[in-house]
């Protein structure tokens, strides 16, 4: 039996691989990952590879073995997740897992919003196939929003399409140390966890605290959902992924990533990452 971390080489995976390492040996780890050169540095500390792709189901059968406890991140492909996530469902049931803990979105079945679709997708998988889950319904990163303090910075403006809506995130940190929690501990089988920041603000708060901190003018602006997806374009994401932001935009206006059922700060033992905190280090950051 070994802990399985899927997607273990992107941002989240790294994290709860670091994460494990303080909590049990290396040779109880297995990292999915697409090829050994990519997992190399998981190897070189003690870390069973298992070489899986989501978009090749044939190779998922040697990703899982009897008795695992598994980590499933969701892919980051948009629109194609539903047929490779029921791939990995299918491969996590026939080898036997003991526990299949999948990181969906925040309200589960209850979320209206495009990005959740395939999400519901796959925890109506999992519990059709009857394999011991936890879901960890993840609230938004602020890590997303962190990233873009430059341009914030650059524009004195945050632009948004949310309004006045609360949104309440946390940083990856936050939620890797959560899937580690229910990963080495006992009683999360078969549990829905509504996972997201302890505080919940609006954007106009969220602008407010990079001027208070930074000293420059920064300022909300919230512009119509045609507008801001135009901007997104114009910025060279890929017409899908506007569409899904903006619409993302909307379900924060609506209120549908403002709860805070505090299942976070249960799970990690401490209260969540305050903004204001992801603020002085992303600045901090730019600093350095």
């Amino acid at each position: 039996m070994s802990i399985v971390v899927t997607g273990a080489t992107g941002q989240l995976g790294r994290l709860v691989i670091a994460g494990l390492l303080e909590k049990v040996p290396a040779s109880e780890i297995a990292a999915v990952v697409r090829g050994k050169e990519k997992g190399a540095e998981f190897a070189a500390k003690g870390i069973e590879l298992r070489i899986a792709d989501y978009n090749e189901p044939e190779t998922l059968k040697d990703a899982f073995r009897a008795g695992d406890r598994v980590l499933f991140i969701s892919g980051s492909e948009v629109g194609k997740r539903a047929a490779q996530h029921t791939a990995v469902v299918g491969a996590a049931k026939e080898a036997g897992v003991a526990q299949l803990a999948y990181t969906g979105v925040l309200g589960g079945p209850e979320a209206d919003f495009a990005l959740a679709e395939e999400h519901k997708v796959t925890e109506r998988a999992i519990l059709d196939a009857g394999v011991p889950y936890t879901f960890l319904r993840n609230g938004w990163y602020d890590d997303m929003y962190i990233a873009q303090l430059p341009v914030y910075l650059a524009n004195g403006a945050v632009l948004g399409s949310s309004g006045e809506g609360r949104i309440a995130p946390a940083p990856r940190e936050d939620y890797a140390a959560a899937a580690v929690a229910v990963l080495t501990g006992e009683g999360h089988l078969n549990q829905a966890y509504e996972l997201s920041g302890d505080v919940a603000w609006t954007m106009s708060e969220f602008a407010a605290e990079i001027a208070r901190q930074s000293g420059k003018p920064v300022v909300f602006s919230n512009v119509a959902p045609e507008q801001y997806q135009q901007v997104l374009l114009g910025a060279g994401l890929p017409e899908p992924m506007a569409e899904i932001l903006t619409d993302v935009e909307s379900a924060i206006e609506r209120g549908l990533l403002a709860g805070t059922t505090h299942d976070l700060s249960r799970l990690i033992g401490r209260g969540t990452t305050p903004i204001a905190d992801s603020i002085a280090a992303g600045l901090k950051k730019l600093e350095g």
